[in-house]
């Protein structure tokens, strides 16, 4: 039989456990409870979200981070993708927010959404007595593609500003009401679109920040430049007076040169085209009337001494300034008062009845006829140049230019094409036959003992012409000049047939009489014969080349004082002849 052991009483560890510090006991209870609570926390959450975290109503409580981003990109593309609704001043519209760079950062929201980010022992024991709550999601802006997006939109609805403004058409006044410009402010606008894409409620309309701009030329302005001078401008016609001649201009006509334009101040000012109004014909054609030019008298012979067949006339120039400051002023008065006269530019001619003795015009000094073979071309273009030289004046010492006088020899100037020598070959060009005017004046002045200062005769004879004794004009290259030496004015008398050219010398004779000796042709050499293809060939016969010396001889009472030799060189005049070139 065992022995029976005692039972030991237990108040000596009961005593110890009493008799430690309440602290002590209170420290190790937390410690352990702690420990507990964070790792029952962290078996509870089961993941990496909040239990109860939603983002826009998206659960995403107890997911993964990856499971979050993929389930928030699934649910709020939509959401991403609406349009945002929007109004830039009155315009209205929807701007795609991701064509300005506008859109979720579902990495960074699942960032904001996680309670395990740190794994801070207070958020995961919390986690037991709470729910996650709503997250907020994160947007992000890529601010080069917003920047670059905005343009685009304001490039659609940027307005920019009207100025008042007035206008003119058919007689008629036409306002032009202003408005104010408007910008969009792009930089501004993100930070709305940004909200409004946070918001996502697809029924508000966010207001984007503009910039205006107000014209200068206000409301007001345009009424005042109506009542002040626009309107009376186009109440009635103005008349005008230049010389001795009147004519009118109607509203129409007026209305299609005139405008207002505002100054530094925003003020409207009247401006007036005065070249297109001057170039209109309701202007050129009267003005047509009134001679630009100065007319000197027209002289006549009546036995060997001048008369004066019809008095010098002045010539009156208006110029376009001169119009538009006679016409401008007319615009703001009525009635009669819209009448005014233009300031002409006066030429005054060279010769005028009262003057023609004391020019010592009064006898022919020479008189020379150059006869031609008609051709329509022909006699056209010397009567031009004959109408341009008929009159010209050449007063002591000065000198006379017939390409000055003529002028070139083109349509613009009244020419046609003819046949004329150029590189020693007859071809066309415009003013063809002038030659024959030249060749004329040249023995006008030949007889006239005026001293020749440039001349040059045809490179090849002519026969119609006097050997020596003939001249010929090229524009830009060849002239045909004298300076009168005479002592007294020279009056140039020019007229024309349909086969002949008559010039004629008025002044004072300073020599008795002025004769011409030919000599012998020396240096003679004949001529080659050429084919020439060129459809524009033009054919020509053959004529020997020569030189020949003509003698000016001079008479004063009945003796010979003076010789003057004019010696001239001809090449051969070749043979052309025109053909076709013949087909392979």
């Amino acid at each position: 039989m065992r022995p029976r052991i005692p039972t030991v009483p237990l108040r000596t560890s009961a005593r110890r456990i009493t008799s430690l510090p309440p602290l002590a006991l209170a420290g190790g209870a937390l410690t352990v409870g702690v420990g507990g609570l964070y790792l029952a926390g962290l078996l509870v959450a089961g993941g990496d979200i909040e239990h109860g975290t939603t983002v826009r109503g998206v659960d995403i409580g107890g997911l993964s981070r990856a499971e979050a981003v993929r389930k928030l990109q699934d649910r709020l593309e939509p959401d991403a993708a609406r349009d945002v609704r929007v109004t830039i001043g009155d315009r209205k519209g929807t701007i795609d927010p991701g064509r300005v760079g506008i859109t979720f950062d579902y990495e960074k929201t699942v960032d904001r959404a996680s309670r395990t980010a740190d794994a801070n022992p207070f958020t995961v024991i919390g986690g037991l007595f709470s729910s996650g709550g709503s997250v907020e999601p994160v947007v992000a802006v890529d601010e080069d593609k917003a920047r670059a997006g905005l343009k685009k939109v304001a490039k659609a609805v940027d307005r920019k500003v009207r100025e008042g403004a007035v206008a003119f058409q058919d007689g008629q006044v036409r306002t032009i009401a202003p408005v104010n410009g408007r910008a969009l402010d792009t930089d501004a606008a993100v930070d709305p679109l940004r909200a409004a894409f946070l918001r996502g409620d697809g029924d508000s309309v966010t207001a984007l920040p503009t910039r205006e701009t107000k014209p200068k030329v206000t409301e007001r302005e345009v009424q005042r430049a109506v009542r002040e001078f626009a309107r009376p401008a186009m109440s009635a016609p103005v008349t005008l007076t230049a010389a001795d001649l009147r004519f009118t201009i109607d509203q129409p006509v007026l209305s299609e040169y005139l405008t207002m334009r505002p100054d530094g101040s925003g003020r409207l000012t009247p401006r007036l085209d005065d070249a297109g109004l001057r170039a209109d014909p309701a202007v050129t054609r009267p003005l047509s009337t009134l001679p630009a030019r100065a007319r000197n008298a027209e002289l006549r012979l009546v036995g060997n001494r001048v008369g004066v067949a019809q008095d010098g006339r002045a010539g009156n120039v208006v110029t376009d300034k001169a119009l538009g400051k006679a016409v401008l002023p007319l615009l703001t008065r009525r009635g009669a008062a819209r009448s005014g006269e233009i300031a002409t530019l006066v030429a005054q001619p060279q010769v005028t009845r009262a003057n023609v003795e004391r020019l010592g015009l009064r006898e022919q000094m020479s008189s020379f006829t150059v006869n031609f073979p008609p051709a329509p071309y022909r006699t056209h273009n010397i009567s031009r140049a004959v109408e341009l030289i008929n009159g010209s004046v050449v007063m002591p010492g000065k000198t006379w230019s017939f390409n000055r006088t003529v002028g070139e020899r083109t349509p613009k100037n009244g020419f046609v094409d003819g046949v004329m020598i150029l590189n020693d070959e007859f071809t066309k060009a415009p003013g063809g036959g002038v030659s024959a005017v030249a060749t004329t004046i040249f023995n006008a002045m030949f007889f006239a003992g005026v001293k020749p200062v440039e001349y040059g005769a045809h490179s090849f004879y002519i026969e119609r012409y006097p050997e020596g004794r003939e001249a010929t004009v090229a524009w830009g290259s060849l002239d045909l000049r004298f300076k009168n030496d005479s002592g007294n004015a020279v009056y140039i008398q020019a007229h024309s047939t349909a086969s002949s050219v008559t010039v004629s010398f008025l002044g004072t004779r300073k020599y008795d009489d002025i004769g011409s000796v030919k000599g012998p042709r020396s240096n003679v050499k004949q001529p080659e014969r050429k084919v020439n293809p060129d459809k524009e060939c033009v054919p020509q016969t053959p004529l020997e080349g020569f030189d020949v010396t003509v003698q000016r001889v001079f008479v004063q009472d009945g003796e010979v004082v003076r010789r003057e030799p004019f010696r001239t060189h001809y090449k051969p005049r070749d043979e052309i002849v025109c053909e076709s070139p013949q087909s392979p």
